[in-house]
């Protein structure tokens, strides 16, 4: 058996996010699967380093598969680029070491959110990012996303329903702005269902001075997802990569 690691990129807009769904094949995931079965004429199982939401995009997630027989990759990508949607673009097919997971290898992941505060959002990037059309006191979202570095139980900035650990650890959150676009980068070891889009959304909350900077802190110690600010659209995130 050999394992391949296939990064690719994807226009979350056009799907119903990357897990296979029984209800619909409009999934990254099962579109993947489809493909890579017919071209290798077999049973194509393949695992995505995380589970992106329904209209989040992604420009580096990575993949990984195990099938019976090696083969040509450069060719494979080919086919693969051909029969997919251009929505989807496998940009790297690699042979990996034998046990290599995407999601379970993976050491750290960057997200970033792309914020538009133009009165009326800009013509071209409207579909790929946030319209918040307010003015931000930058400094102060700087600082309340510096009390969010480092390993936290975040409880209180997600949906998540299941019964499983909410501690993760965020090594860095960087905030620039460019003239009326804001971009929020998140690296960390991992991120649960809506954190990104929950933290986003309270920074936000607390740059219109809808919270304080030191509200973070007893938000994060309150555990209480009613206590963070609101969960800010899919649109405007996009997984840039993983590491490894």
């Amino acid at each position: 058996m050999k394992t391949y690691k296939l990064t690719m990129m994807y226009d979350g807009r056009c799907f119903n996010g990357w897990q296979r769904q029984g209800n619909t094949d409009c999934t990254i995931q099962g579109i993947l699967e489809e493909a890579a079965s017919d071209i290798l004429k077999e049973k194509v199982e393949i695992n995505g380093s995380g589970r992106t939401d329904a209209g989040v995009h992604a420009k580096g997630q990575t993949a990984s598969m195990v099938v019976s027989a090696s083969f040509d990759t450069e060719e494979f990508l080919c086919r693969m680029n051909q029969r997919l949607p251009e929505a989807i673009k496998i940009t790297e097919v690699v042979l990996a070491n034998k046990g290599f997971h995407a999601r379970l290898s993976a050491k750290a992941k960057c997200y970033a959110y792309y914020i538009d505060t133009r009165q009326k959002q800009e013509v071209f990037t409207r579909k790929y990012s946030y319209s918040y059309p307010y003015e931000l006191d930058v400094c102060a979202m700087k600082q309340a996303a510096s009390y969010l570095i480092g390993r936290h139980d975040f409880a209180s900035f997600t949906d998540l329903k299941e019964n499983k650990s909410t501690i993760r650890t965020i090594y860095d959150i960087k905030i620039e702005k460019q003239q009326d676009m804001i971009k929020i980068t998140y690296v960390g070891t991992g991120f649960l269902y809506h954190m990104v889009r929950i933290l986003t959304g309270t920074l936000l909350e607390v740059g219109r001075k809808k919270k304080c900077p030191d509200d973070v802190k007893e938000i994060l110690e309150s555990k209480e997802r009613t206590e963070a600010g609101f969960c800010t659209p899919a649109q405007g995130l996009f997984l840039n990569e993983v590491y490894y």
